[in-house]
């Protein structure tokens, strides 16, 4: 059993930034991906970004250009930097670690981006 702790999330104006971290309880290395969904509020959860082993990244249409996914190796951390927040990103975002047909999903950390 992986877990995750997610941190960083909060209130923030539009054009905003935050950062958000995750960090899990085993080597980020083990893991074939990890990532970030997030839910709104009354709609399904949707994928964010994702970094492979190897370091390849994906995003999502509606915040490529806005987010960065990364990890510092060092921290066995992986990070969403979210620049330009529209207040169409609030939701609960959650990151995961994907190991084999498995995904471990961490609590959630709450993001609200309103004036």
């Amino acid at each position: 059993q992986v877990q995750l702790v997610e941190s960083g999330g909060g209130l923030v104006q539009p054009g905003g930034s935050l950062r958000l971290s995750c960090v899990p309880s085993e080597n980020i290395f083990g893991a074939s991906s990890m990532g970030w969904s997030r839910q709104p509020p009354g709609k399904e959860r949707e994928f964010v970004a994702r970094i492979s082993f190897a370091g390849t990244t994906n995003y999502a249409d509606s915040v490529r250009g806005r987010f960065t996914i990364s990890r510092d190796n060092a921290k066995n951390t992986v990070y969403l930097q979210m620049d330009s927040l529209k207040p169409e990103d609030t939701a609960v975002y959650y990151c995961y670690y994907n190991r084999g047909a498995r995904d471990y999903w961490g609590q959630g950390t709450q993001v609200t981006v309103s004036s």
